[in-house]
């Protein structure tokens, strides 16, 4: 019987805080939460600049809004996906259905591999637009940060993947270890018997061989 699933027991157990803390998933979400609040926030709080020439704010990345849009909605989905699977790493002790395990993992497993790509393409538009940008009034410090932890999260998103596929991979393991083929299982479930149940060889009869034949007459002798 399966006794446990994708890197905890199927029978749960009390919820340790100390322990969960500890986990390497728990700190890099944690950090990929923390990155995303700087990438984000910072964008939306000094990412759009008035030039003298324009009349509406402009994006600090090369005045491309795009750039800007796109850096706060990774952002911004990437900080209510560390919360999700927060909640959802420390629920899963208590989940005893393997089922829900595996499609917790493979959704962790998918998110975290968009988002380790979706991170490098923001990392590399947000630095080519800012290679690009020539406006002097342009707040350099809030761009280069926002530049730098769109890199960070490259590597916390990939450490992500990295471990989901590890649970993945763990949680197959435990499957076709404690599964059995019927057809290929050999082995009895009883012990043998400590003597054996039959005969082994031919047994004289307690019985005289003239006892055998109870219709044959005999006169008594006197």
């Amino acid at each position: 019987m399966q006794s446990s699933a994708y890197g905890a027991s199927l029978a749960g157990g009390a919820f340790d805080f100390v322990s969960f803390i500890k986990q390497p998933q728990t700190i890099l979400r944690f950090l990929g939460w923390l990155f995303s609040i700087v990438v984000f926030a910072t964008i939306t709080a000094e990412g759009y600049i008035n030039p003298v020439t324009e009349k509406e704010t402009k994006c600090m990345f090369a005045e491309n809004d795009s750039a800007c849009s796109y850096g706060v909605g990774i952002g911004i989905l990437a900080f209510m996906a560390c919360v999700v699977f927060l909640i959802l790493d420390a629920y899963f002790p208590q989940i005893s259905n393997a089922k829900e395990r595996k499609y917790i993992v493979i959704g962790d497993l998918v998110f975290s591999a968009a988002w380790t790509l979706l991170w490098f393409i923001c990392f590399c538009v947000l630095a080519n637009q800012w290679s690009k940008t020539t406006t002097h009034d342009v707040p350099a410090d809030a761009a280069r940060a926002v530049v730098t932890f769109s890199f960070f999260s490259i590597f916390a998103w990939g450490l992500l993947t990295y471990f989901a596929y590890a649970r993945y991979r763990q949680g197959i393991n435990d499957f076709e270890q404690d599964y059995r083929d019927p057809a290929s299982d050999h082995t009895t479930p009883y012990p043998p018997a400590p003597y054996d149940s039959g005969p082994t060889g031919y047994q004289q009869s307690p019985f005289p061989h003239s006892q055998q034949h109870p219709g044959e007459y005999q006169p008594p002798a006197y």
